[in-house]
């Protein structure tokens, strides 16, 4: 098991110039072509985001945008979902729609679970919550 914390790396904005389309890598040189490398290698790939404005934060956002030249390597993976907000769980449904919105566009994708982690506006509410062992019990699953 790998964890990538996505906000320690460099990753820099897509330019949609679609370079990559042609050569399967990105001429931005920055972190991303490890971490696609990494994800292409995982069985398993679990997006976790907190939720600013009723979606993922930005880095997430970029990161996801930045697999376009390997996405289609990311055939048949079972994803996970989890998001977390001091707000309830109807407020998070633009998030999870946005992580749907990913993988509708992978072939074959699986997603396996969803989280919801409520009322978590401090680091460490979360432990607090039902979705902190929901968590657990599903990564206990995978």
């Amino acid at each position: 098991m790998k964890i990538v914390y996505v906000r320690y790396l460099n990753i820099k904005p897509c330019l949609a110039c679609y370079a990559c389309r042609a050569a399967k890598e990105c001429v931005l040189k920055d972190d991303m072509k490890g971490l696609l490398e990494k994800m292409v290698a995982a069985d398993v790939i679990v997006l976790s985001t907190p939720v600013y404005f009723f979606t993922m934060d930005g880095q997430m956002k970029v990161m996801i945008d930045r697999t376009m030249p390997r996405y289609r390597e990311l055939k048949g993976k079972e994803f996970y979902f989890i998001a977390t907000a001091a707000a309830g769980k109807a407020d998070m449904k633009r998030t999870m729609d946005g992580f749907y919105g990913f993988t509708d566009n992978v072939p074959q994708a699986k997603v396996c679970g969803e989280i919801y982690g409520e009322l978590s506006y401090e680091v460490g509410d979360v432990k607090k919550t039902p979705a902190f062992k929901q968590a657990y019990q599903m990564g206990k699953e995978v």
